[in-house]
């Protein structure tokens, strides 16, 4: 009695911790459709945090810049022990009136053996022509740091995206792969009873069972690469290895006429500001037409006020300096500076820096004719994609109808094994060329979305 109360408490037990431990199981595995998937690497992924924080370097940069134009406030100290105190000649006429001119001059020092002073100064810019460029640049500067986070974050789209519709494909083969191996197998355990009633010859029996062999290795060579479409999906989405997440959409869900379509529809309204790195050459050449009117402002006159203060006294011995008085000084002023000639050193800085600015407008050009040459590619290459997929589409399916009437054929006994084996492998050949062939697509798909801008837009 008291073994089987036991046995009750421990039952009760056991329910108890599996069903607590539920909950953590289900809240380590993390479900993701495409877009979440693409939401969490943009929130996630160490480049994106990493051009964050080029982001934040170029803002304090920035600052840095901004801060020529406060005042400047500094302050110094200094104790000196004369050791050797210099001594100098003087005629002796200053010491004695009635000396003659011949008389030897007199070595006199000027000095004490310790010295001490302090300062305050202050500076401050009043007037410098490129300082107010440099205030326009820098806010350019800063949409430049933005755009770079948004280039790092469409890579990573681009990335995820692609490991996604891997995952996706090769989750779909291995599912064909069960039913070919289900099929196949029914056949060879159907074969060999025949074998055993003398309607079908061993060596029917082997060629299929070789032939279910090879679907299971087969089998075993997609899985691994399945959980290696994983690694890679997580390692783009900055999870780690161990972490457990399940894909919510399907390939069948995909409509491969809307893709078209939008697609087509994408190509025809693309603006060349839809794409980050056209963007970004644009706030290039305003950083580069800013540099060449820098140079011009730097023949601009530069006006700034300054303000010192401080203390000074010298005494024979080092404990007088604290307790003797100390004498102030101050003084302000302003300080113009007029550049006059230079040896002709902006002139060429200027001829260089146009030049700079040229580059980057014949790069603009270039990038336009570059950009309109992937969307025609990614165009026509998308739909050169789906008509393959489609025709391989409908290649399974009438290889399935043949293996299935061989299969028939064979059972009734006016086909030969050979004819289902050559049928099944035919059947397993389109269904492979049809997987190819929708990868293919699906990653022509995402090129496309790239080159018109539509892959990740930040919003």
């Amino acid at each position: 009695m008291k073994l089987r109360n036991t046995r009750k408490i421990v039952a009760i037990w056991l329910l108890t911790l599996l069903s607590s431990a539920s909950p953590i199981l289900a809240q380590n595995r993390q479900d993701f459709s495409l877009n979440e998937a693409i939401k969490f690497a943009i929130e996630n992924n160490i480049n994106i945090k990493n051009s964050g924080l080029d982001a934040l370097s170029s803002e304090a940069r920035i600052q840095e810049l901004k801060g020529v134009a406060l005042p400047q406030i500094s302050v110094a100290g200094q104790v000196v022990d004369n050791l050797i105190i210099q001594k100098v000649f003087l005629p002796a006429i200053f010491f004695d009136p009635k000396a003659s001119e011949t008389a030897p001059p007199v070595p006199v020092q000027f000095g004490v053996n310790y010295s001490g002073n302090m300062t305050g100064s202050l500076n401050q810019l009043l007037f410098d022509a490129s300082y107010r460029l440099g205030l326009r640049a820098a806010e350019t500067y800063r949409q430049l740091a933005q755009k770079n986070i948004l280039a790092s974050k469409i890579t990573v789209a681009e990335q995820v995206a692609k490991a996604y519709y891997g995952v996706l494909v090769n989750e779909q083969q291995i599912k064909l792969l069960d039913l070919n191996i289900a099929r196949v197998d029914t056949l060879w355990h159907t074969t060999q009873e025949l074998n055993k009633q003398g309607f079908s010859e061993k060596i029917d029996v082997t060629r299929l069972e070789v032939q279910v062999n090879n679907l299971q290795a087969e089998r075993q060579n997609v899985k691994n690469l399945v959980e290696l479409s994983y690694y890679l999906l997580k390692f783009q989405m900055g999870l780690g290895i161990n972490d457990n997440i399940t894909l919510t959409e399907q390939i069948q869900d995909i409509d491969l006429d809307a893709v078209e379509r939008t697609t087509a529809q994408a190509a025809a309204e693309f603006d060349y500001t839809q794409r980050i790195e056209f963007s970004t050459l644009q706030s290039q050449i305003q950083l580069a037409d800013l540099d060449v009117q820098n140079i011009a402002k730097l023949y601009y006159p530069r006006l700034t006020a300054f303000g010192n203060y401080g203390y000074n006294t010298g005494r024979n011995k080092f404990s007088d300096l604290i307790s003797s008085p100390w004498f102030s000084s101050g003084s302000v002023g302003l300080n113009l500076s007029v550049p006059i000639f230079d040896g002709f050193q902006k002139k060429y800085q200027a001829q260089q820096k146009r030049f700079t600015l040229q580059k980057t407008q014949n790069n603009s050009q270039l990038l336009k004719n570059t950009i309109d040459l992937q969307i025609r590619q990614s165009t026509i290459t998308l739909g050169n994609s789906l008509q393959t997929l489609r025709t391989q589409k409908r290649n399974v399916g009438l290889a399935q109808e043949v293996a299935r009437v061989t299969k028939i054929k064979y059972q009734e006994g006016v086909g030969s094994n050979i004819e289902v084996l050559d049928a099944e492998n035919s059947f397993r050949q389109a269904q492979a060329n049809y997987f190819n062939s929708l990868y293919n697509f699906l990653q022509t798909k995402v090129d496309a979305d790239k080159a018109n801008g539509k892959l990740y837009t930040g919003q």
